[in-house]
């Protein structure tokens, strides 16, 4: 394999003066020269991370703005795609690697010159071959060692062993109600439960169980997995994102959550945004960073290193912090946790992940910036909402709204006011942001994420949503032009489901689980799209 040649720069950081402090890191990476890349199906994650790394570079499947926005490729594979980016055979690991093996994507990567480095949410074994395969630097954790801090029992043990207690509960397996019941009644945790799997994202794979009916309707899910059963608690739901660094863990600010909103979202424990005042009281904020801290150091004697995410369950009744579950990746907060960091404030927490993977000497004081990270908390306030498909149906796009800033007027009607590449220019509650995560070809499908709103102020009080939310909300949507799946398109989901249903049932591995179901999807449609074509023939 040829080892391209690195940039002047990016060699030169090898042997430039140690950086001592933030505001010589913020200046060194100013100046960096290597591009370095998010890669994934939208750039939601890092947007505007190019204003404090002039050559960051986003590369990705779905480009709202598309061709406009010069940090942003997009490969024409999603045009020969015939269902888009909600093809249910596609998941997001499947996307980036599709990415990574594109011959435009190559070729972008080539012209740019240097030793690509690659960021993403979500890679898998097949994405570290790749990047060993071509010589990117795929600048994240070992996926072995991600996926096993991912499992939810994990990291209660990995908890438990920091001192970062969880909520009272118990580990098992139960392929009833009544065992479920036996199982929670021998850990005194009650009859009103919450049940997880050991994998999964947004709240999808977290169940509320307080009766038999409640199981019935999850049963299949649950039946032979190892679960996590906790006691039901009266909680509010917070966020803290870290960086684990060589010299300790940075913790940033304690972020609300907005959780199970039926406007947002069909899953009823599912994340669907955040707050960025601080989320809890003062005592409750020093618990939650003195945890975070504590699972950061602990997950840097298991060999992490880089950014993660942690969300902290406060126990209204008891006053009580325990620890919800651990994300060890970018997750929905990171772009709050990066949006108020402007240039002449802080430094943003991904720029010591980035140092993580640079053979670069620095020095910081981890506590002094997490001390400023809870300041800067206190003085801004940011909301984003996360917009998905909350109906039953199947309904191709047509066209979406695009990305940039909206205004809500007075009398409650969302209007579009002008193109934008990020929401750091959005002044006032009466603005905001919009970036479309799906666009005009592709499928809204129950569940799949449509967008993200980003605004100032608040969008929640303590029981529901505001006012001001809810009007962005319904605007939004009224945006969205569709029409009516076609008959191919929803026998051929039928089929998938219910392929995916039985490989789960039976214990299949999930990377084979993809490959089989992707293979049933694509049979279903080239047999009935060749029934079609000879049915047309004979008329």
């Amino acid at each position: 394999m040829t080892t391209r040649a690195e940039p002047a720069g990016y060699a030169a950081s090898r042997a430039q003066r140690h950086l001592d402090g933030s505001a010589e890191i913020r200046e060194f990476f100013r100046t960096f020269s290597q591009p370095i890349y998010y890669l994934g199906p939208t750039c939601f994650y890092l947007l505007g991370m190019d204003r404090w790394v002039p050559n960051f570079e986003y590369i990705v499947y779905y480009d709202p703005w598309e061709g406009r926005n010069p940090r942003v490729f997009a490969p024409k594979v999603r045009e020969h795609s015939q269902f888009g980016a909600a093809w249910p055979g596609l998941d997001v690991e499947q996307i980036n690697n599709c990415l990574l093996r594109d011959p435009e994507v190559r070729e972008n990567l080539r012209r740019l010159g240097g030793t690509p480095m690659i960021m993403m949410l979500w890679a898998d074994e097949e994405t570290e071959e790749i990047c060993r395969e071509q010589g990117y630097n795929l600048i994240m954790p070992p996926i072995s060692l991600r996926r096993r801090l991912d499992s939810k029992i994990e990291t209660t043990r990995l908890g438990n062993e920091a001192g970062v207690p969880s909520v009272p509960n118990v580990l098992g397996k139960a392929d009833s109600y009544g065992e479920l019941a036996a199982l929670a009644a021998a850990s005194g945790l009650g009859s009103d439960l919450v049940v997880q799997l050991q994998y999964g994202y947004a709240g999808s794979t977290t169940f509320f169980i307080a009766s038999e009916r409640d199981w019935d309707r999850v049963a299949a899910r649950l039946r032979g997995e190892q679960l996590k059963v906790m006691k039901r608690i009266n909680n509010q739901a917070a966020a803290v994102e870290g960086c684990v660094t060589r010299h300790g863990t940075i913790v940033g600010p304690v972020i609300s959550d907005l959780v199970g909103y039926p406007e947002l979202t069909p899953h009823k424990g599912g994340w669907c945004g955040d707050e960025f005042p601080d989320a809890l009281p003062e005592a409750g904020r020093d618990i939650a960073v003195r945890y975070v801290r504590k699972l950061g150091d602990r997950l840097a004697q298991e060999g992490y290193k880089g950014v993660f995410e942690v969300d902290v369950l406060a126990d209204l009744d008891s006053g009580a912090v325990y620890l919800g579950e651990l994300n060890p990746r970018l997750s929905g907060v990171t772009p709050m946790t990066n949006v108020t960091a402007h240039p002449d404030a802080d430094t943003p927490l991904f720029l010591f992940h980035l140092l993580e993977y640079l053979d670069v000497d620095y020095t910081i004081d981890p506590e002094e910036i997490s001390k400023r990270w809870r300041a800067l908390a206190a003085e801004d306030t940011w909301s984003q909402v996360i917009l998905k498909e909350t109906g039953d149906g199947l309904e191709r796009i047509l066209a979406a709204p695009p990305a940039g800033s909206w205004r809500l007027t007075s009398d409650g009607t969302v209007v579009f006011q002008q193109p934008g590449n990020d929401w750091h220019e959005i002044a006032t509650e009466e603005e905001a942001f919009f970036l479309p995560t799906c666009g005009a070809g592709d499928m809204k499908i129950h569940g799949a994420q449509i967008g993200v709103l980003v605004t100032r102020g608040r969008m929640q009080t303590a029981e529901r949503l505001t006012e001001r939310c809810q009007q962005y909300i319904a605007g939004i949507r009224a945006q969205y032009q569709c029409e009516p799946a076609s008959r191919l398109f929803r026998s051929a989901r039928k089929l998938y489901v219910a392929a995916q249903r039985i490989a789960r049932r039976i214990g299949v591995p999930r990377q084979l689980e993809q490959k089989v179901t992707a293979a049933l999807w694509q049979t279903e449609i080239a047999r009935r799209a060749g029934r079609r074509k000879t049915s047309g023939a004979r008329s």
